[in-house]
């Protein structure tokens, strides 16, 4: 029997395995730390947009019925009665006054009623039964009607261009009432839309086209641009919120017509919209790093798009874009526009001061950011100082004579640099994918 033993591997193995794996390992790590980002904008989106759009519906929404009468009184008393806070339902004097109502947005509808001035209490009761809109009540209703003498039809008066969905609630609100009545409903557009932008909501698709060239600039500016000054990358997010701006009025103009004036207003409140976003942006940059990118896109997507009023205005939405909407900068977007262009310039100013505002909190993150960069570089400056004293007297001390090729002064500071770079490339191919 031979004595000869195999060589025992095993003892070698394990390490060997382990040398092999751990390259996986780290990478696989490296790659399952970005992924954290998109999780969290999956989250984000998803509890805001259908937080906000899921179920939308009205929160005590201005309405009026027109008339001074007992008539008016009652109807009024009936539908908040039946509405169960989801109208505030107020009288006023006559038609004009209405219309002036819904030019300032203070109302989003004004009933006028074919029975106003004939009917009393016994209205009221009826107009209780209509909301419940009942097949029985509809055919009294049309008895009656067709035994009385013949009266103008009820009108509704609206003004889409505020907004199309809540116009659009209001009549289906008012629809019953004046069916229950035994006459179809007259709608009147007292601010209707330019032709091209039916529904008022080119605005909003106007809103998101200038954020994502705002926020998207941000990466850019904030990553590429990190070697330079800041005093630089203040310059380049200005000039870039001036092209945004002027990208943005074309399209709203001449591009897809969704405005028929009023373009120099327009590119004004685009350039601070765009401008507040790009230093902002430029600001948290120096603190979030490659954390930016989620960071302003829950600034200026997940709460700004949703509680822009774009889409549904704050009285249907929750409270707690509602509240968002009262000094959020898309919002302050949006309705500044709306208020240039179809309602001569009412509460504008609010408006533009909500856009300044922003803005104002730009310069505010740029100053920190200023602040934070010049006391990193210092203590940066002396840590790098004193380390290259320690490697030095080490060197002195343990090689007397100067080795050719030894990494000094300027190549030891490569691999860092090496990795610096790396991270800014990962960071802007992960802001071009969002």
């Amino acid at each position: 029997m031979s004595t000869d033993r195999r060589p025992d591997h095993r003892s070698d193995h394990p390490h060997a395995h382990r040398s092999r794996r751990s390259p996986h390992s780290a990478g696989l790590r490296h790659v399952l730390t970005h992924l954290i980002t998109p999780l969290l904008m999956c989250v984000g989106m998803g509890l805001a947009y259908l937080g906000a759009f899921a179920n939308p519906a009205p929160h005590h929404l201005p309405v009026a019925v027109v008339g001074s009468g007992r008539s008016a009184q009652l109807l009024a008393q009936s539908i908040n009665d039946k509405a169960d806070g989801a109208l505030e339902v107020r009288t006023v004097a006559d038609r004009s006054a209405a219309i002036d109502g819904l030019k300032h947005q203070e109302i989003f509808g004004a009933y006028v009623s074919n029975a106003h001035g004939a009917k009393g209490a016994s209205g009221a009761s009826d107009v209780t039964g209509a909301l419940g809109a009942s097949g029985g009540a509809r055919a009294r209703a049309g008895a009656d009607g067709a035994a009385g003498s013949v009266r103008p039809a009820p009108e509704l008066l609206v003004a889409t261009a505020g907004s199309d969905t809540s116009a659009t609630v209001v009549q289906k609100v008012f629809t019953p009432i004046a069916a229950h009545q035994g006459a179809p409903l007259k709608v009147t557009d007292v601010v209707p839309t330019v032709g091209d932008d039916p529904t008022g909501q080119g605005i909003f698709f106007l809103l998101v086209a200038i954020s994502i060239g705002s926020y998207a600039s941000v990466a850019v500016i904030g990553g590429a641009g990190a070697v330079l000054p800041i005093r630089l990358r203040v310059g380049l997010a200005v000039g870039m919120s001036f092209v945004v701006g002027l990208i943005g009025t074309a399209f709203a103009g001449p591009v897809f017509h969704l405005v028929d004036h009023g373009l120099e207003g327009l590119w004004g409140m685009a350039w601070l919209y765009s401008a507040g976003i790009l230093l902002i942006g430029t600001g948290i940059h120096t603190f979030l790093k490659r954390w930016t990118t989620l960071g302003v896109m829950a600034l200026f997507v997940m709460l700004n798009f949703t509680s822009s009023g774009g889409i549904f205005r704050p009285e249907m939405q929750n409270g707690f874009f509602a509240a968002l909407h009262s000094f959020w900068n898309g919002a302050g977007f949006v309705e500044g526009t709306r208020s240039h262009v179809y309602f001569d310039g009412y509460g504008l100013s609010g408006h533009v001061w909500t856009l300044v505002g922003w803005l104002a909190a730009g310069v505010v993150a740029i100053g920190a950011a200023a602040l934070a960069e010049r006391r990193r570089r210092g203590a940066e400056a002396e840590a790098v100082a004193n380390a290259a004293a320690v490697a030095a007297a080490a060197v002195r001390a343990a090689v007397p004579e100067p080795v050719s090729g030894a990494a000094s002064g300027p190549a030891a500071g490569r691999p860092v640099r090496a990795r610096v770079d790396e991270e800014r490339e990962e960071e802007m191919e992960e802001a071009v994918g969002v």
